[in-house]
């Protein structure tokens, strides 16, 4: 009777002890990107229910601009308390290092606590070009070096460095057109200005969905259950072309190692919940939680695999 009393009361203390740590003030979700698109609509998906889950405000804010760098800087110089989070995207947290010689701040910054969401990326062109598969694509092209242009969100986004490696892979030839964020991009493809976008489905899924855009292959295992009739790059005869992005959650290194368990816990439940899922398909993102260690170990990867194609393309943002 008295080591159970006993255990129940050291159980009792360790919850307690965790529940302290969370931050009096409410939990500051930092986003490095404009409201819509993948990284926001990450950040939203977890949002509230996790405020649910942990009995504790959980506020979004949105800081675009310098190529992430403001939001991550941000975070980086934050106190570890669990008050400032990172909302990160992997084009800014494994590009960015290699991007740009003074960078402000450094992947080890960075304490990981969860990922939240992945998207393929889906290949899209203005009906304008006369091709309706990505063989054809690709032989347009070739045909045609340097007559076109492909859109980006920015210089060194995800867009960029992904269309480089796909020029890189088929041997073709297309003028970059960086853009600040999805929706000026996607205004100049639509009106032809721009031929070519490879972005995030929930950039271009309704153009796609209502003839505005011709949506040739999906850069990704799978077909996107949103665009079931998209082929993947490996079906078209590309399968060396895959390109995913991902948004993970990010505290300010030093993070006490209880209080991090404690929000991966809360993003997991709150992943978990009926109308987070919802909210993803809704966007075309799929929920794909990731605990700490398995984030640092994707992040180390990809730090190394976008090193070599960013020197390869001879991209620099300095």
């Amino acid at each position: 009777m008295l080591r159970t009393l006993a255990g129940s009361l050291l159980l009792l203390a360790s919850a307690t002890a965790i529940a302290q740590s969370l931050p009096s003030k409410p939990i500051t979700l930092i986003v490095p990107n404009p409201p819509g698109g993948v990284v926001d609509t990450a950040a939203r998906v977890v949002a509230q229910p996790l405020g649910q889950l942990l009995k504790h405000t959980v506020v979004v804010d949105n800081r675009p601009g310098g190529s992430g760098n403001i939001a991550y800087q941000t975070v980086a110089r934050s106190a570890p308390d669990g008050a400032t989070l990172l909302v990160s995207y992997s084009a800014y947290h494994t590009a960015n290092p290699s991007l740009m010689t003074k960078l402000p701040w450094a992947p080890k910054d960075f304490t990981p606590v969860a990922l939240l969401v992945t998207a393929t990326n889906v290949v899209a062109v203005h009906p304008s070009l006369p091709v309706n598969t990505l063989g054809e694509l690709v032989a347009y092209l070739k045909k045609n070096p340097g007559k076109f242009s492909y859109a980006s969100q920015g210089n060194g986004s995800l867009s960029h460095i992904g269309t480089e490696l796909f020029k890189q892979q088929t041997g073709t030839n297309m003028l970059h057109v960086p853009y600040k964020g999805s929706g000026q991009a996607i205004a100049d493809v639509l009106s032809g200005r721009v031929h070519v976008f490879i972005t995030t489905p929930p950039s271009v899924m309704q153009h796609v969905q209502s003839g505005k855009l011709k949506a040739l292959a999906i850069a990704g295992k799978a077909r996107h259950p949103m665009l079931p009739q998209i082929p993947t790059t490996a079906e078209a005869g590309y399968p060396e072309f895959t390109l995913e992005a991902w948004v993970g959650l990010f505290a300010p290194a030093g993070t006490p190692p209880a209080l991090v368990t404690q929000l991966t816990n809360g993003v997991k439940g709150a992943l978990e919940a009926p109308e987070a899922k919802k909210q993803a398909d809704a966007q075309g993102v799929e929920i794909r939680y990731l605990n700490p260690p398995a984030v640092a170990t994707l992040v180390t990867g990809e730090l190394d695999y976008w090193n070599k194609v960013i020197k390869k393309a001879n991209i620099t943002l300095d």
